[in-house]
C-alpha cells in the first residue's frame, strides 16, 4: 500500500468542486507562484511553522532542540534553520501551539478512512473527495490509489492540478476521477516563467491531452491585480480553453490574502502584500471575455 505525505485533511469544503467535499491537500509543488495561498505546500518535505501570535517567547523550543548549540541567538527558534532534521522535539516543548509540523505521513487505507467519515455529506450534496497541494501529480501513486479506493467505495472524486508532471500519471488519473480542477495563470511563457518558476508548455500540452480523454474538466483561473489580470492574458486564455472538448465550466479566482499570514508563519517573503483584492466590476469584466466565446463562466470555486 503506498503513502504519501498530507500536510492537511479539511472536512466540508464548498470550494473545491460540486456539493460538501473533503479536500486532502498533499506535500510538494514544482511551481512557485508569487500568490500561493498554500506555500505550505510547495516543498515536498515537512516543514515547521511558527504562528508569532501565539508564542509566549519561553525558550522551550530552543531547550527541547538538539541543535540549538549550533543555530546561536536566543529566544525563539526560527521557523527554519539550516541544521533542524525536523525530529518535532520543538513542536512537542512548545506550551502554546505556537510551533506546528507541517507534513505527515499517511497511508492509503488512513486517508481513505477520514473521507468516508462524511459519505452522509458526500451523498446529500452530491460531494466527494478532492485531491489537491501542492500538486497530486508529484504523488501520483500515492493519489492513483486513493482515486482507486474511493471508486471502490461509491466516492466522487477530483484532482486539483497545476497540470506541470508527467503526461502518464495524468493520464492514469484519469482514467479514475470524475472531475478535473485544472489552473491556468497565464498563456505567455516567458510572464509564466517569471511569475510561477517554470514554464508553461507541459502544462498546456497536457491540458490538451486530458481534454481529448476526460468529459469533465473545470479550468480555474486566478485573478490577479496588476499581475495577470490585463485583457490580453484572459483574452488569450480563453481563446485556447473554448477550442478544448471537455471544458464543463470556467472558475475566476479572485485573489485573496490567505497566504499572506503563511508565508510569515513559514519565514518566507511575500513580495504581493500591497495587491488589493479584485472589485466585483473587475470580476465581472474578466468573465465576460471568457463569455464571449461561449465558455460557462463563474465567479469563485463552485
Amino acid at each position: 500500500m503506498q503513502s504519501g505525505l498530507v500536510f492537511n485533511i479539511q472536512k466540508y469544503s464548498l470550494h473545491d468542486g460540486p456539493g460538501i467535499r473533503t479536500t486532502v491537500f498533499l506535500k510538494g509543488c514544482p511551481l512557485c507562484c508569487d500568490w500561493c495561498h498554500n506555500p505550505e505546500g510547495i516543498s515536498p518535505e515537512r516543514e515547521i511553522v511558527v504562528a508569532e501570535t501565539r508564542c509566549a517567547v519561553c525558550g522551550h523550543c530552543r531547550e527541547a532542540c538538539p541543535f540549538s548549540d549550533s543555530i546561536g541567538g536566543t529566544g525563539v527558534l526560527p521557523a527554519r534553520n539550516e541544521p533542524c532534521d525536523y525530529c518535532s522535539k520543538c513542536v512537542e516543548a512548545c506550551p502554546t501551539g505556537a510551533r506546528q509540523m507541517v507534513g505527515r505521513e499517511m497511508t492509503v487505507a488512513e486517508v481513505t478512512a477520514e473521507i468516508l467519515k462524511d459519505r452522509v455529506f458526500y451523498e446529500e450534496s452530491g460531494g466527494g473527495a478532492t485531491f489537491s497541494g501542492g500538486e497530486p501529480l508529484l504523488q501520483s501513486a500515492f493519489v492513483i490509489e486513493l482515486l482507486e479506493a474511493c471508486h471502490a467505495n461509491g466516492i466522487r472524486t477530483a484532482v486539483d492540478t497545476c497540470g506541470f508532471g508527467r503526461s502518464e500519471s495524468l493520464l492514469a488519473m484519469a482514467r479514475l476521477a470524475d472531475l478535473f480542477l485544472y489552473d491556468i495563470k497565464f498563456m505567455d511563457d516567458a510572464r509564466h516563467r517569471e511569475h510561477c518558476g517554470v514554464t508553461n508548455s507541459l502544462i498546456l500540452e497536457n491540458l490538451q491531452a486530458l481534454a481529448r480523454v476526460h468529459s469533465n474538466i473545470w479550468i480555474r483561473v486566478p485573478v490577479i491585480p496588476n499581475v495577470n489580470d490585463d485583457g490580453d492574458n484572459l483574452s488569450a486564455i480563453a481563446g485556447f480553453t473554448a477550442t478544448l472538448p471537455g471544458i464543463r465550466q470556467v472558475n475566476l479566482l479572485p485573489y485573496h490574502k490567505t497566504g499572506l499570514t503563511k508565508h510569515a508563519r513559514l519565514g518566507h517573503e511575500y513580495d504581493l502584500a500591497d495587491v488589493r483584492p479584485p472589485s466585483a466590476e473587475k470580476m465581472e469584466q474578466a468573465a465576460g471575455l471568457f463569455r464571449t466565446t461561449g465558455l460557462n463562466v463563474r465567479i469563485g470555486g463552485h
